[in-house]
């Protein structure tokens, strides 16, 4: 049997394999920069999240005395508007 005629489809296939390859890496790195992209953004939205629930739990587990005040300090602070 003559292999010499398969020689170059080899060399072709192989070519077109390897690019092909090469795509999909590419794709994939694409991919992963995304997917870091968006877990970074997640973390800060969660970050932000728990802040403000820590804020929130100070405020439920605080004794009302002293919620009031705090209320009581706020309303004093803010101008008070004349009316005609």
């Amino acid at each position: 049997m003559n292999f010499a005629p398969l020689i170059p489809i080899a060399g072709i296939t192989a070519g077109v394999a390897i690019m092909w390859i090469c795509y999909k890496v590419m794709e994939l790195r694409v991919i992963g920069r995304k997917a870091l992209e968006e877990a970074a953004r997640e973390s800060a939205e969660k970050k932000k999240l728990e802040a403000r629930l820590a804020v929130l739990e100070r405020i439920v587990t605080d004794r009302g005395i002293q919620t009031a005040e705090q209320i009581d300090a706020l309303l004093e602070r803010q101008p008070t508007r004349i009316e005609s």
